[in-house]
């Protein structure tokens, strides 16, 4: 029993860590609330505005690599890029080796459109963070990462478990 507790003694109280979690989503949805109507008073919503963002940055990409950058499912992907394409942000092209495969591109007319509504993006979370500290942002940074890998592992780790689960179920019996 004695090993049991301390190694309880290790954890922090479930009230404590529910209570961090809660004040980030809330962070979260504050920040999201301010921005989000400049979004639409340009016409796009969020998904619209990731994808503008990656292509923005990381050039182009097939339809299929841009959800797992953005953390969208592949759905949700291809209608934000309907969307685009048919206001003509984005252009779409088709591999010659593969034709499932679909190349988007940010059109000059999209990426004229988008600057200005990502500059703007920028300076409204900068005003955002206005009050956190140099010192205190580093912080966050350093303990966020820690927390978005510490559950990465799991999910990772719990993925594992039900794919062995799952072939250990198919073993046929000896």
């Amino acid at each position: 029993m004695a090993g049991i507790h301390l190694f309880m003694g290790d954890r922090k109280p479930a009230s404590e860590t529910l209570h961090a979690w809660l004040i980030v989503m809330k962070a979260w949805q504050s920040v999201s609330r301010y921005v989000l109507p400049a979004l639409v008073g340009h016409g796009l919503g969020e998904s619209d505005f990731r994808v503008l963002e990656i292509l923005l940055h990381k050039g182009p990409m097939p339809v299929n690599a841009i959800g797992p950058k953005v953390y969208l499912n592949p759905g949700s992907v291809s209608v934000a890029v309907d969307r685009l394409y048919k206001k003509g942000f984005v252009s779409r092209v088709e591999c010659r080796e593969d034709r499932r495969v679909r190349t988007v591109s940010l059109t000059e007319k999209g990426r004229q459109m988008f600057l200005p509504v990502f500059r703007q993006h920028t300076a409204l979370i900068k005003r955002a963070f206005q009050d956190v500290s140099d010192e205190e942002m580093q912080q966050l940074e350093r303990v966020l990462k820690k927390i978005g890998k510490r559950a990465e592992d799991l999910a990772e780790r719990k993925a594992l478990h039900s794919l062995h689960k799952l072939q250990s179920d198919f073993k046929a019996p000896q």
